[in-house]
């Protein structure tokens, strides 16, 4: 992590004998993204907007103007940055979002913008779990292995096609949205939910499920931290995914932190300008 003295305040030079607010975009997708949003529009003196990829059908009330979709790569955001005065760019996408968080990188260094990122700190093996520790989705379907298993799938929705591959186990798929299509298998069942999720609520779910595995994704946090604790209890493996390698950009582990950093960044709260 940089230093945050060591980080440049971004001030339009359009106006920037005017007092007017900080234009911060923040790109989400997570707890912590709507967490930050409420902080920095709190000031008073920011325009906030959080951009979400519109992949959830449903996202919760977010607080702040909302913008949904993609931006069209690297160049498409540089642009958007330049064309919107965007000063700060907060990178609070999920911790395995790691081709928008490159763009991310790339593209506030092309518009001259400065950019923090919120990386949640993973998971950490503890005595009596099982893990099974791999780097991608396809590694986890592999390391299923051939005798058909119960299994607990906790990836994106996006995601769980490739457990097609493996049609001998029985699946329990959670998502926030429906899996459309359904797997193409003999033996899955869905449940739509959204976290957070006690412990004691997923040891009744694998119990009931008569579950031997979980896959899921370091994502860290305590939101979906049950599922761990869970299989930890029940001596269930775990087949957890690696975290992909994310961009050296001034960072923060938590909200307090981020919005710390960027209170330090943004200075005293300011009148808006007339």
């Amino acid at each position: 992590m940089k230093h945050v003295g060591a980080i440049k305040v971004f001030v339009s030079t359009s106006r920037a004998n005017e007092r007017m607010p900080h234009t911060i975009l923040i790109l989400g997708g997570t707890v912590e993204a709507r967490q930050i949003a409420a902080a920095l529009a709190a000031r008073g003196d920011c325009d906030v907007t959080l951009s979400l990829a519109g992949r959830t059908g449903n996202p919760v009330g977010q607080g702040v103007p909302v913008r949904v979709g993609g931006f069209g790569g690297v160049e498409g955001l540089a642009a958007y940055l330049k064309e919107n005065a965007i000063g700060l760019l907060v990178d609070a996408t999920h911790p395995y979002a790691a081709r928008i968080s490159t763009n991310a990188a790339e593209a506030a260094g092309e518009a001259g913008a400065t950019i923090v990122a919120l990386r949640r700190p993973g998971w950490e093996r503890v005595e009596g779990d099982r893990w099974s520790e791999i780097d991608d989705v396809p590694a986890a379907v592999a390391a299923l292995g051939q005798a058909p298993r119960h299994v607990f799938l906790t990836l994106g929705r996006q995601e769980v096609a490739a457990f097609e591959a493996a049609p001998q186990h029985h699946y329990l798929v959670r998502s926030v949205d429906p899996v459309d299509p359904p797997l193409a298998v003999p033996d899955a069942q869905y449940i739509l939910a959204r976290g957070p999720f006690e412990t004691a609520d997923e040891l009744a779910l694998l119990e009931r499920h008569g579950i031997d595995a979980v896959v899921s994704k370091n994502s860290g946090g305590s939101a979906t931290y049950g599922k761990i604790a869970a299989a930890r209890a029940l001596g269930v493996e775990v087949v957890m995914v690696r975290r992909p390698r994310l961009p050296d950009v001034p960072s923060a582990p938590t909200v307090h932190d981020l919005v710390s950093m960027a209170t330090h960044m943004l200075g005293p709260v300011a009148e808006r300008g007339v």
